[in-house]
């Protein structure tokens, strides 16, 4: 199905799934000390795909790895799903990550002695649910993405792009509000790469989730409704996905 693009106008009109104001983070100390984030602001509104570009280094990473809560900025504020991520506890944070966000990494992390349908019901099995009823709801999410016949396979016997299609079903399977994805198109090829994105901008219009796109592919633009931009730990510039132009 082809969803058109959402305006500037329109994203302004939704409530913020993310806003994050003066965000920094440092690694290291003394002459180690590399400061990735330096005062980092973004807002990510409901129901948007934004892809987050710039060169390796810049702080993409970090930037999404504090969005999701895995790790916690120096200084700063960042609220996600109307959650202040600083007055979380670590057990509460673990139960946000759990509930509410959803990854796709660069290299899948399937686990390799678990078959599609069980590497899919991981975050289900996680949140405590019975086996039986985490592989039901694994059998559907699986057959959306069209694996239904590779099911029982393990995921040495995938494509690659077999292999993304079960990293996003992994990713939707407990209904997260918040995807977030690192380079998920880096080791595709054009095809399977705007495949996936077909996909991960189905979820978004049809379910109205918000997906964050960390990425260094120029081919894959088309799909965001926006592009922030990154240098040297900062956003300096947010264009519209759809007309390119500088907001």
């Amino acid at each position: 199905m082809d969803y058109p693009q959402i305006s500037h106008l329109q994203m302004m009109d939704r409530p913020l799934a993310v806003r994050c104001q003066g965000v920094t983070k440092t690694y290291g100390q003394g002459v180690a000390e590399v400061a990735a984030l330096r005062g980092v602001d973004l807002d990510v509104s409901r129901g948007e795909l934004l892809i987050l570009m710039g060169p390796s280094g810049c702080g993409k990473t970090t930037l999404i790895s504090i969005i999701s809560s895995v790790l916690n900025a120096d200084s700063g504020q960042c609220e996600v799903l109307g959650h202040d991520l600083r007055s979380l506890g670590e057990e509460e944070r673990e139960y946000f990550r759990g509930h509410s966000v959803g990854f796709v990494f660069q290299l899948f992390n399937l686990l390799p002695a678990l078959t599609v349908h069980e590497n899919v019901a991981v975050p289900l099995l996680i949140q405590g649910m019975r086996y039986g009823t985490a592989m039901e709801r694994s059998l559907a999410v699986v057959d959306a993405v069209g694996l239904a016949h590779r099911g029982e396979a393990l995921p040495a016997q995938l494509s690659i792009g077999q292999q993304q299609r079960v990293a996003i079903a992994r990713a939707v399977v407990h209904k997260p509000e918040l995807i977030v994805c690192d380079e998920p198109t880096s080791s595709l090829d054009h095809k399977t790469g705007h495949e996936m994105m077909n996909m991960l901008r189905d979820i978004v219009r049809s379910e109205g989730r918000t997906v964050i796109v960390v990425t260094h592919d120029n081919r894959i633009l088309e799909f965001g409704d926006r592009i922030a931009r990154m240098e040297d730990g900062r956003i300096v510039a947010v264009d519209s996905g759809s007309a390119g132009e500088r907001l």
